[in-house]
């Protein structure tokens, strides 16, 4: 990964790769990555970075409307915290036989994780929760959506991917950042379905998401509702 900046724009130009086109992306923490065909030199890419500067500026300017309402959560009780598209209560619990635990509707905590360790441990306590929780749901619509998709993903897993929601290795595995397990289900599928055609097509060309389409005909409202939506998906 390289960091080069046209004129005022800063970019990060990531590994070329067997496409037609370069794939320029507003990133979910606003820094933009440009992913260019094989062929390109960083001055070609500089070019083209340019030439959609106009693009740029706006979805840089939506990006920032859309994260000025970003979520701050505190870890107090009563607090709400989102699984699978819900909203549910978060209550300190003085014991406990897990750190955290979805019981009765409530989000429990145990109390001295959050007295001895503070934010940093809560939150490594949630992610936690999400990364065992969630893997075997998203292991099914993987199963479910792969044989529509047709095509026949390597391993899955959830953790940390920064900036991205998800991604598709070359040799086919998937993951999926945690992030994703607060999201409802229904975009859940369209992030799942948006990988498993990466293996039909790397890039995003019109191929590409007319394989989404024949499997995902709304794909474009469950999109949009991330892009919208998405910075809500925080802890």
């Amino acid at each position: 990964m390289q960091l080069r900046q046209v004129r005022d724009i800063e970019y990060q130009l990531l590994p070329g790769a067997d496409r037609q086109t370069t794939d320029i992306v507003i990133e979910r923490d606003g820094i933009i990555t440009v992913r260019p065909p094989l062929r390109m030199t960083p001055e070609q890419v500089d070019e083209t970075v340019l030439s959609k500067r106009m693009w740029i500026y706006r979805n840089l300017a939506e990006w920032r409307d859309l994260n000025a309402t970003r979520v701050t959560r505190e870890w107090v009780s009563g607090e709400t915290f989102l699984y699978l598209g819900s909203n549910y209560r978060l209550e300190l619990i003085a014991e406990q036989d897990e750190p955290l635990k979805l019981k009765d509707g409530r989000f429990c905590l145990l109390r001295k994780v959050v007295e001895r360790g503070g934010f940093d441990a809560a939150h490594q306590v949630f992610e936690a929760f999400y990364q065992t929780k969630g893997l075997p749901r998203i292991l099914k619509r993987v199963a479910y959506l792969a044989a529509k998709v047709g095509v026949t993903p390597g391993s899955v897993q959830i953790k940390d991917l920064g900036y991205r929601w998800a991604s598709c290795s070359k040799n086919g595995d998937l993951y999926f950042h945690w992030k994703c397990l607060m999201a409802p289900l229904t975009i859940i599928d369209y992030m799942v379905v948006h990988e498993l055609c990466h293996l039909h097509h790397r890039d995003h060309s019109d191929a590409f998401w007319n394989e989404v389409d024949k499997v995902m005909p709304d794909y474009r409202e469950r999109k949009e509702w991330l892009r919208i939506r998405g910075a809500e998906l925080d802890l």
